[in-house]
């Protein structure tokens, strides 16, 4: 099954939260949610956080954890772009495989 995503210019809206104590992608690990065109929309349009999850909980079930929609911040990077995201505490990052400078033992 492909993802759905929002493109737009040639890159691609990643949905990652910034704030403390619970994280977006990294709470529910669902690709789906990482890069929901419609949540993308709705924090364009200014969507209250309530709304969000209100929409996470009838599209996708109450059985994913939706806390992390407080700090939610759309990312865009070039398609086809490899990343991970990392988590501290419910904060998360986004780590672009270029900037990573590998070390061989």
């Amino acid at each position: 099954m492909v993802t759905p995503k929002l493109i737009l210019e040639g890159k691609v809206a990643i949905l990652i939260s910034r704030g403390y104590g619970a994280g977006w992608y990294t709470w529910h690990y669902d690709k789906r949610l990482l890069f929901e065109p419609k949540i993308v929309e709705m924090l364009d349009d200014g969507a209250d956080p309530h709304e969000i999850k209100s929409y996470c909980e009838k599209t996708y079930g109450d059985e994913l954890y939706y806390g992390g929609v407080d700090g939610l911040e759309v990312h865009w990077l070039p398609i086809g772009t490899q990343f991970k995201i990392d988590n501290y505490d419910g904060a998360e990052t986004l780590i672009i495989s270029d900037d990573v400078c590998w070390i061989t033992a």
